[in-house]
């Protein structure tokens, strides 16, 4: 059996990280093979060279898609928690992998930046960080994504409730 990918994707500080690992505790007492695959680790370990332009994030993308597809040939369900700002970005994630369910986690820009233990945001609007998702770069919100959580409305809990339901639904655990 195919693996799935879970790709969690919305604005830095948006929660994807804390759902990510909820849902894969989730999975875990379910009995299935996970993997968090989590953007910022994933750049430290495998993109440590590549910056913040275009090219770069889609080359980040690009080898956590192949990681993750390495993954899910060979059983293991994949949570990618990951920005990846751009659409196509995504649209490249979905063709490349056998099964795919996208979560958008929605959240505000405001209450992010609020969010923000790094204090990435502020960097950003003083002009520290120049290609800031969410201030000095965009973020193309998902069009059709499979399910979209609120997490600044809604607990870990219940949004981890909402994407097992969906996973279901869809029969991808």
């Amino acid at each position: 059996m195919v693996g799935t990918a879970i790709w969690l994707t919305g604005l830095p500080s948006s929660g994807k990280t804390t759902t990510a690992l909820a849902l894969t505790a989730a999975l875990q007492d379910r009995g299935v093979k996970v993997e968090c695959l989590d953007g910022d680790e994933l750049r430290r370990e495998v993109g440590r060279e590549l910056g913040f332009s275009k090219e770069d994030r889609l080359e980040n993308i690009r080898r956590a898609v192949y990681i993750s597809k390495l993954l899910n040939r060979n059983g293991v369900t994949t949570i990618l928690s990951m920005i990846a700002p751009y659409l196509e970005m995504r649209d490249y994630a979905r063709a490349q992998l056998e099964s795919y369910v996208e979560v958008y986690v929605h959240c505000p820009l405001e209450e992010c930046v609020r969010r923000d233990v790094k204090g990435l945001y502020a960097q950003a609007r003083q002009g520290g960080i120049a290609a800031f998702t969410g201030i000095g770069d965009v973020y193309e919100p998902p069009k059709h994504p499979d399910i979209t959580i609120h997490t600044h409305t809604n607990s870990v809990e219940s949004n981890v409730r909402q994407i097992l339901d969906c996973l279901s639904a869809q029969e991808a655990v």
